[in-house]
């Protein structure tokens, strides 16, 4: 039966070069024409004429070399076009397919824009901006990124004993000389101006759709992870107060530290 490989054809049409660019954008596999739906072989009368002609189609509209091969089951001849995984995408007049199951699926919008950089080995934080530098970044970003890393131990102040830019570098945040989105996200104090809606909402919900108030955070992820903390515990949180002794104790639903590791972990997600 067809699957996630396999695909059959009754007849070569032109458009089935995009089940070929959604085989080659997946595992690769194999598009046989000379069977029914059912996988049963109904033969080509064209079979010579195709054997000549796909290689050269198939190279021309999608950049790719199939393997092509005439085959025959009793008395009827086939087509078998198999295709390896490409390393790099491929396209069918400017669109990408994917093989889904037993269909083929043209990617759009963030879907396409992820598959084409992993395609890349490039990740969506990791493609770099050009004319912007270390100097352009927050030092307040560094500081308390330093304080943090220090605080939770992750890492030794000698560690962190180094240049601005050498500590970017030791995260991985410079490619080729130039900073990476990463960077700018987490330190760059409007990274808004490199990268489109990089900021943080906060809102209270009383139900799934009704939302009573809510905050904006605008800044380096550095820097406004604490503010969104604050905010949460100040505005947000119901705590709840009790007595030791003449000492009045609040406690809230989250331990801060738990609830600050939570953040950041989302926002740089």
């Amino acid at each position: 039966m067809e699957n996630q490989t396999t695909e059959w054809k009754r007849q070569w049409r032109d458009e089935f070069l995009k089940e070929i660019c959604g085989l080659a954008n997946m595992q690769g596999g194999t598009l046989e024409i000379g069977r029914d739906d059912n996988g049963e072989i109904v033969g080509i009368g064209n079979a010579k004429e195709l054997l000549e002609e796909l290689p050269n189609t198939i190279r021309h509209a999608l950049g790719i070399v199939p393997s092509v091969e005439l085959l025959s089951d009793n008395g009827k001849q086939y087509i078998a076009v198999s295709v390896d995984a490409s390393s790099t995408p491929v396209s069918f007049h400017g669109r990408h397919y994917l093989r889904s199951g037993s269909t083929t699926q043209e990617l759009g919008g963030s879907d396409l824009d992820n598959f084409i950089l992993r395609r890349l080995g490039v990740t969506w934080d990791g493609i770099t901006i050009p004319n912007i530098k270390v100097t352009d970044l927050d030092t307040s970003a560094f500081r308390i990124f330093r304080e943090k890393a220090i605080a939770s131990e992750r890492l030794q102040k000698i560690d962190l004993e180094m240049s601005d830019e050498a500590l970017l570098d030791s995260l991985s945040l410079v490619e080729n000389g130039k900073l990476t989105r990463a960077a700018v996200l987490l330190f760059h104090h409007n990274p808004e101006r490199y990268v489109f809606g990089a900021f943080v909402k906060v809102g209270y919900f009383e139900t799934d759709a009704d939302l009573v108030y809510q905050d904006e955070f605008h800044g380096s992820l550095i820097t406004v992870a604490d503010q969104i903390v604050d905010t949460i515990y100040r505005k947000y949180f119901k705590g709840t107060i009790s007595y030791e002794g003449i000492l009045r104790v609040t406690d809230y639903p989250v331990p801060r530290p738990a609830l600050r590791e939570a953040i950041f972990k989302e926002i740089v997600a």
